[in-house]
């Protein structure tokens, strides 16, 4: 893998909060003033990540970011890992250097948007209903500004944080991370000298359950990942001949049983922990083994915990012939299969038994699930942040059903969370926003983030 190193923008300060590189009109901007703009200029720059180069990378956003930190008197450093694939690191001088450096970090890249299926333009991140709309509005651009936004405030106007801060604004998290964050940790892992705890997505955003109560769900876990290739080999021949070792046939019915195969539930702390905090919000006991009832109450999100319970193995691909009349010889599908924390075995077992011996199976992209405790001053300093903002706050662990580039850091001992914090309508459907149609993310929520990030660092 090939990289260029840009080194230190140009013609700016030490990495200090003192401001001094800020202009008169900027120090007068607050974070919550400027956030929206940040986000909007963030969806502007194409970085759709179609996992094998052949996007528009995410070079431009990189220097956008790393510009917008050099400003107020930071000396950011962008990593080329490949033509394009972009990343930038800086870190933040805090108050007590003895103590260890917290990580906030966040991807650039997007997944791929048909503006034909969109009502807004997808790259316009423009403001309408109340909501900037377009790709990565909520995955995840959004924290990426509220990130910039709360730094930005705090450099000029000279407030340094408890301990050093090192700011991560990756590539390639869509496709896996490998010319991202695991790049970084791979090859730089000086950047992250001294770091030992670190938050980013998928987690601080809120579930309404009634007028005294707003759950915040914060990210302790996520499923690892098993992107797999499947394969059968069979006879070929004429398509007007009967051919009982057809390759098509047999994969169809492996895909087919695969697919519809349920995997057994399996309660991992994080999800017992969030069960535990969800029957004692609806004043019901919950059965992990019957959950039903209680999904349907969750709206949207329970497509996100839902998932959580079990194993999945998501048929994506099918690929198999050349021509009408002509049996082929081999035929492919490819699998999303995510597993729970301290299952990946089973997983694997699973998957070989439903799919059967005549069924090769190739892993094309496997990464480890994580799972921390839902405890210490970190937790206490989210818990606060957002008491500060929302007095019926409560915030509550949970699973990501996916997965995000703390997998890579973990490798370097840091204990991440997802904390990207957002108070959102309960109208809104936020998890299906995360690669779908009309992505967008409210202004208001995006305000009340920076608010809550800004509490959160001074506590942290």
């Amino acid at each position: 893998m090939s990289e260029s190193t840009s080194g230190t923008v140009p013609g700016r300060g030490a990495s200090t909060a003192t401001g001094t590189g800020a202009g008169a009109d900027d120090a007068a901007r607050s974070g919550q003033d400027e956030v929206v703009e940040l986000c909007s200029e963030l969806i502007r720059i194409d970085t759709s990540n179609y996992g094998d180069h052949s996007g528009p990378g995410e070079r431009a956003a990189a220097e956008y970011v790393a510009a917008k930190l050099a400003e107020v008197g930071l000396e950011p450093q962008i990593f080329e890992s490949h033509s394009g694939r972009a990343s930038t690191v800086a870190r933040i001088e805090g108050a007590d250097p003895s103590r260890p450096a917290l990580l906030i970090h966040g991807h650039l890249d997007v997944v791929p948007a048909n503006a034909a299926d969109w009502t807004r333009d997808p790259f316009g991140g423009e403001v309408a209903d109340g909501c900037v709309w377009g790709r990565g509005a909520v995955d995840m651009k959004d924290m990426d500004a509220m990130t910039l936004a709360v730094v930005r405030d705090r450099l000029r106007t000279g407030r340094k944080p408890p301990r050093d801060i090192v700011l991560a604004f990756l590539a390639d998290e869509e496709a896996g991370g490998v010319y991202g964050a695991r790049h970084l940790v791979d090859n730089h892992a000086d950047l992250f000298e001294g770091v030992t705890e670190g938050i980013g997505e998928v987690g601080g955003f809120s579930f309404t359950v009634d007028e005294n109560r707003r759950l915040y769900l914060i990210e302790t876990a996520e499923k690892g990942m098993h992107w797999m290739r499947l394969t059968v080999d069979g006879t070929a021949g004429h398509g007007s001949m009967t051919n009982k070792d057809n390759a098509i046939t047999e994969l169809c019915e492996a895909v087919a049983r695969l697919g519809r195969h349920e995997f057994p539930v399996r309660v991992t702390p994080s999800v017992r922990g969030f069960l535990d905090e969800l029957s004692d919000a609806f004043g019901v006991e919950l059965d992990p083994e019957d959950m039903e009832t209680t999904l349907t109450r969750l709206g949207g999100v329970a497509r996100m915990i839902g998932t959580t319970l079990r194993n999945t193995a998501a048929p994506t691909m099918l690929g198999a012939g050349y021509k009408v009349n002509v049996i082929p010889g081999q035929a492919t599908a490819h699998v999303d299969g995510r597993f729970l924390p301290g299952y990946e075995e089973e997983f694997l077992a699973d998957l070989d038994r439903v799919l059967g011996p005549r069924v090769k199976r190739e892993t094309l992209h496997s990464d480890k699930a994580l799972e921390t405790s839902f405890d210490g001053s970190l937790v206490e300093a989210m818990r606060s942040a957002l008491k500060a903002e929302d007095p019926i706050a409560h915030a509550v662990p949970y699973m990501l059903s996916g997965g995000t580039d703390a997998k890579s850091f973990d490798a370097l001992g840091i204990r991440c969370f997802g904390f990207a914090p957002l108070q959102l309508p309960p109208e809104l459907d936020f998890a299906g926003m995360f690669h779908g149609v009309d992505e967008r993310v409210p202004v208001d929520g995006l305000r009340f983030g920076v608010r809550v990030l800004d509490h959160f660092i001074d506590n942290a």
